[in-house]
Order: C-alpha cells, then sequence, then structure tokens
C-alpha cells in the first residue's frame, strides 16, 4: 500500500521464553527449548506444554484488576504496558482519540468458559459468575487495553486462527496508512492451554506425542518432527508513521514496510498442497514493501513442527527464494503461541533487523531431505536490511509482514 511509511517504536513481550522482551528475545536466541509437562493437562492424551513462566498477574496488574481478567487479557496488557513504556508513550496526555487498538486472538477465553461450566454443572446455573461473559469474549481483549490506556481510537479484535496477530499488525499499519490514527497498538494474545481446547488438538493429530522428551519435542522443519507443542503469551506492538515518531524524537526500531494476506480457499485445516495462498501473500507482503525477493535476508517461517505446513511452506521458500535467506522457526523454542504466534514473531523479527542477528530453530536436528532451504541451526549474526514473519491459520487463512531497517 503506497502512503507514509509504518515504524515500530515500541515492543512488549510475553512468552514461554519470559516475561518482557530481553528475557523473550535471550532465550530464543539461546535456542532453548521451554516445553514441559503441564500439570493442568493430566489426563489428557498429550500432556506437555510451553507455558509463560513466573507469570504473576496479581503483582503485575494489581490482585483486584486481575481476578476480572481471563488470562489471556492479563498477558495481553502487561505486553502493551511493556512496548507503550518502550515507545516512550505517556497515556495520560495523549490523544486517545487518535490511539487505536488491533488485536488478535484464535479463541478468547476458554479457560473462563471451562472453570465457569463447571461450576454450573455443580452447583447450577446461579453459580455461574456475571463476569464469564466480560472475561471471555475475544473483543474484551482490546477493549480492555482501550480502558487500560485510555484509546478511545479504532479498537478491535481480528480471528485469523494461528495468524490472528500477524493479520492484526497488518490491520494497524493500514489504519496509520489511510490516517484513521496515529498511534496503534497491535498484536495478539492466547491463553489456549486448557484440557478440552489441548484436548481437540491431540484428537486432530496436531499435537506432538513426544513425551518422554519434550525439550525435542517441537522440531520444526526436522525429518522427525510428528506436531506442534501449544505455548501461550502476548506479544504487543506500537506502530507509529515515521513523521510522527521523528516529531516526537522517539527511536523507530524497524518499519512495517508491507503486509500481504490471503485464502487458501483449499481445505478447514490443511494448507493448499502446493502452497498457492502463503505465497500469494508472500508476494504481496513484498510488493508492498517495493521489495523483491532477493532482497529478502530473513525469514521468521511460521514452521509448526507439523509434518504438512512444515513441508508446504519449505517447498514456498524454496521456489521463491533462490537466494537462500537464512529461515528460523522461532516455534522451536516458544512452541505454537496460536493466535498469538504471529505477533510474537512480529517483534522477534523487528529484533532480527534491528540487531543483525538471527535466532536458531531449536530442536531441529536433521533437516527433512526433501526441504531445500537454509535453516539457522545457531545464532547468526549478520546484517538483515529486510525480514519476512509468515503465519497460517486453520481455514487456510494467511499473512505476511515485510519488516525493513529504520
Amino acid at each position: 500500500m503506497a502512503g507514509a511509511e509504518i515504524v515500530v517504536t515500541g515492543l512488549g513481550l510475553v512468552t514461554p521464553g519470559g516475561v518482557g522482551c530481553g528475557p523473550s528475545w535471550e532465550t530464543v536466541c539461546a535456542g532453548r527449548p521451554t516445553a514441559a509437562p503441564d500439570p493442568a493437562l493430566a489426563g489428557n492424551p498429550v500432556r506437555i506444554s510451553c507455558r509463560v513462566p513466573g507469570f504473576d498477574a496479581d503483582q503485575l496488574l494489581g490482585a483486584r484488576r486481575a481476578l476480572r481478567l481471563d488470562r489471556f487479557v492479563q498477558f495481553a496488557l502487561v505486553a502493551a504496558s511493556e512496548a507503550v513504556a518502550d515507545a516512550g508513550l505517556e497515556p495520560v496526555s495523549w490523544d486517545g482519540a487518535r490511539v487505536g487498538v488491533v488485536l488478535g486472538s484464535a479463541d478468547g477465553g476458554p479457560g473462563t468458559v471451562e472453570d465457569q461450566h463447571a461450576a454450573m454443572l455443580a452447583g447450577g446455573a446461579a453459580h455461574v459468575s456475571p463476569l464469564l461473559l466480560p472475561m471471555q469474549l475475544p473483543n474484551m481483549l482490546a477493549g480492555q487495553a482501550a480502558i487500560e490506556f485510555g484509546a478511545t481510537g479504532p479498537n478491535l479484535v481480528v480471528a485469523t486462527a494461528c495468524a490472528s496477530g500477524t493479520t492484526a499488525v497488518g490491520v494497524a499499519r493500514d489504519l496509520l496508512v489511510l490516517h484513521r490514527c496515529d498511534v496503534v497498538l497491535a498484536g495478539g494474545s492466547e491463553a489456549m492451554i486448557t484440557p478440552l481446547v489441548m484436548a481437540g488438538f491431540a484428537q486432530m493429530g496436531a499435537l506432538s506425542r513426544r513425551e518422554d522428551d519434550p525439550a525435542t519435542a517441537s522440531r520444526p522443519f526436522d525429518v522427525d518432527r510428528d506436531g506442534f507443542v501449544a505455548g501461550e503469551g502476548a506479544g504487543v506492538l506500537v506502530l507509529e508513521r515515521l513523521a510522527d515518531a521523528r516529531a516526537r524524537g522517539a527511536r523507530p526500531r524497524a518499519r512495517v514496510a508491507g503486509y500481504g494476506a490471503s485464502a487458501d480457499a483449499h481445505h478447514i485445516t490443511g494448507p493448499h498442497p502446493q502452497g498457492v495462498g502463503i505465497e500469494a501473500a508472500v508476494l504481496t507482503a513484498l510488493a508492498d514493501a517495493g521489495a523483491t525477493a532477493d532482497d529478502v535476508r530473513h525469514i521468521n517461517a511460521h514452521g509448526t513442527s507439523t509434518p504438512l505446513n512444515d513441508l508446504v511452506e519449505a517447498s514456498v521458500m524454496e521456489r521463491l527464494f533462490p537466494g537462500r535467506p537464512l529461515v528460523t522457526s522461532t516455534k522451536g523454542v516458544t512452541g505454537h503461541l496460536l493466535g498469538a504466534a504471529g505477533a510474537v514473531e512480529a517483534a522477534f523479527a523487528v529484533l532480527a533487523v534491528e540487531q543483525g542477528l538471527v535466532p536458531p530453530t531449536a530442536g531441529l536436528h536433521t533437516l527433512d531431505p526433501r526441504m531445500d532451504i537454509t535453516v539457522a541451526t545457531a545464532a547468526t549474526a549478520t546484517p538483515v536490511e529486510l525480514a519476512l514473519s509468515n503465519s497460517c491459520g486453520f481455514g487456510g487463512q494467511n499473512a505476511v509482514l515485510a519488516i525493513a531497517a529504520a
């Protein structure tokens, strides 16, 4: 989309790597897998996950506030607070009508739903909390952020399954290009590691069954991959027009140079076998950025560690990028953060561009011989002028961001 340059001025992360950008990025660059046995999944077909460590909502948000928020909203508010502070913005003094919020989530608050369903079964309808709906509805993600930061501009939650966080950043970029806002808090949050949801994924055959060695369960692009490991967390980026950021003396960390989105229109869960949808989204993002495949130095791949997704995505990267940019799937460390994955991975792409450091793909021991791509297996210092961040979701929804040096 032609128009103003859009930059990232703030980042906030809550991931299985840690609470905050520093711990999350350090864990990812060190290639330390976070998958572990999960007591909350006792009795489930698969009992491992990637949880956010040491997340104390009472301490971070206040006990009274935290009690009224589902975990997916708690994550988002903590990440957004870090991002706003990183951008050097003061919500008490900004023009809230010019501040938008666009966040993504695949499922909203299933933890609250399951808890309240259990309460109803145990004691009847009178035992259901009046906060059930305000806590679990997906739109409350953006609504609560607006309340927290006094953001009265455009406010929405997008749901494109596991592409939700990437879609949110792309939509936020469009709002800024169209001058609907001056600042947008964009990203995604997810807290879907519940017994019912994980049972559903297990019954689909989507999850890794490597419970004997959880640290090796998420292994994107590996010949022995057998499914993803579910994760949780949030990523929030503060986006502004470059001219506005410079006018207030802010530090542009990177540019959101392009965005592409598409639908496979093929299958409810499986990717198109030729990857036509993700290919279309990549080409659209590159065209939007005024770039070519030869300009791309790094790709943060969707790379879920599932047999079909990784093979299809690798075939597209092989076809489109003969220059063989360094490919990473940070899901080897974090697991699959579902609707938050794209936002967190966009933040990692920003950091890769900003620092000239490509993180490794943890869990990859032997590249699937059907894949002719170059996957980073160790943290690699290299100039990254342009990176792509790919996301795909159930329903065949694809979204790609082009992240460029500021």
